[in-house]
């Protein structure tokens, strides 16, 4: 039995639809990230979930039960905000017993779940202290620790790690995922930052204007985009896509005069995808243009352009290359990609 279950959730705001046909399944202990743009509609979703706001069409599902017309309350999940929303004026300590209190468990299990949950997320010391006192990773434990204590089976993030510093984000990923997997909870988390996605996720669901782009594994996502959309949304640097043409010999790069990409097909009304990370500079191969070279350490990007097409190329190591510079690019075939121009979605050559 899958631990949440959406079929048909559509959100409208007067004229504005905000979430569209929306369906997908979580399974129980699973891990999943509702990932898109700004405006996409994952924090929509996360909200309907939790019933903060209602659907105007379709069924939840939490643990086999339709809570499509329940309170929140009444649906048994924790939840943890972008604010964190923290008390400012009560200690760490009443922070997290405080929806226990206000939901008026039983008082005897108080201290023993604090312990529980407070050696867990190492707090233990920080008790007595206000969230003023707190730095912003202990902030968010604080959050984590108050969605712990309620026992829910299910728990809802909504962006927890957006206002951390890039190497706290790196730390609370790990713990957040550590956490999630000693504990067996089914988690739901949005985020914009795909990085968040493929390193946490068992199940990516990519929302583009309102509706599901693409619902697989990382992995999945990232070796099979089902379209355009998906392939430059994930990796970084991501996808390049370049516009075909017909040649004298089959499909070529636009603006290229080989080798040919497609032998016996056009490219009429196709596009090809490639990853930075799937170029090599070769001798034999499809002439480019250097246009700026970035050192990071581990690698180098190298933009360069096949006749009017930009594209990224990432190697290994440090490249004594400049602006102006000729060179050749190649990929295995096994790594190329074709999208339908028109629809941007993915399809096979021919």
């Amino acid at each position: 039995m899958a631990a949440i279950s959406l079929q048909g959730i559509t959100k409208n705001w007067g004229d504005t639809q905000a979430v569209r046909d929306i369906a997908f399944e979580v399974k129980s202990g699973d891990f999943a990230v509702l990932l898109g743009p700004s405006g996409c509609g994952k924090s929509t979703t996360l909200r309907l979930i939790a019933g903060l706001d209602t659907a105007s069409a379709g069924t939840i599902a939490i643990g086999g039960r339709d809570v499509t017309g329940l309170p929140p309350p009444q649906r048994k999940i924790a939840m943890v905000f972008q604010s964190y929303a923290l008390f400012p004026h009560l200690s760490v300590r009443e922070n997290i017993l405080f929806g226990v209190k206000v939901r008026k468990e039983p008082a005897a299990n108080y201290e023993a779940r604090l312990k529980r949950v407070s050696d867990i997320l190492g707090l233990d010391k920080l008790l007595d202290r206000r969230p003023g006192q707190l730095s912003g990773g202990q902030q968010q434990r604080v959050a984590l620790g108050r969605a712990i204590i309620a026992d829910s089976p299910v728990c809802l993030m909504d962006e927890p790690l957006s206002n951390l510093d890039a190497q706290l984000r790196q730390e609370m990923r790990r713990e957040i995922r550590a956490l999630q997997q000693q504990l067996g909870m089914t988690m739901i988390y949005v985020t914009h930052d795909q990085t968040e996605a493929m390193s946490m996720a068992d199940q990516v669901i990519l929302l583009r204007n309102g509706s599901i782009e693409q619902n697989a594994p990382p992995a999945l996502l990232y070796a099979q985009p089902a379209s355009v959309f998906a392939a430059r949304f994930i990796g970084t640097p991501p996808m390049n896509i370049l516009p075909l043409a017909e040649g004298a010999d089959g499909a070529v790069i636009e603006g290229s005069d080989g080798p040919v990409i497609l032998p016996r097909g056009s490219g009429r009304g196709l596009q090809l995808g490639v990853r930075p990370e799937h170029i090599a500079l070769v001798e034999r191969g499809i002439a480019a243009v250097v246009e700026s070279v970035e050192y990071f350490g581990a690698d180098t990007i190298v933009g360069a352009r096949i006749g009017a097409a930009p594209l990224l190329v990432r190697v290994p190591g440090q490249l004594t290359l400049a602006a102006g510079d000729r060179v050749r690019l190649g990929w295995d075939a096994a790594h190329q990609y074709f999208f339908d121009s028109a629809t941007g979605l993915r399809r096979a050559p021919g």
